[in-house]
């Protein structure tokens, strides 16, 4: 059975989907399993998630707009349309250097 926020059997476009907040991240899921989940977030510009790891791999996809992705210390900077695969017990952070949309897709082990 699965388990969404979403409708399923039906086509979306993420950027549509969520809304910017003045000041702040909103994030929704829109997949939870077992396995894993799939939420999407929209981050102000200045916002971020401060340096932290988990259990499992995880993929982080720009929508739109533009962040810096740390792992392992390594900053990477994503805008629309790039993907990047953060590694299990690995340390990243996710800094919003303009308003950004992303998918976050974690595979549980």
């Amino acid at each position: 059975m699965q388990n969404t926020k979403f409708m399923t059997a039906k086509p979306f476009v993420f950027e549509n989907e969520i809304e910017y907040s003045d000041g702040g991240i909103v994030s929704m899921r829109v997949v939870e399993q077992p396995t894993g989940n799939v939420s999407l977030f929209a981050f102000d510009k200045g916002q971020r998630l401060s340096e932290h790891t988990a259990p499992f791999d995880a993929m982080l996809t720009v929508v739109e707009g533009e962040a810096e992705i740390v792992i392992g210390g390594t900053t990477n900077v994503l805008t629309s349309g790039m993907t990047i695969i953060m590694p299990a017990n690995i340390t990243h952070a996710v800094n919003a250097t303009e308003r950004f949309k992303m998918v976050l897709t974690m595979i549980k082990k």
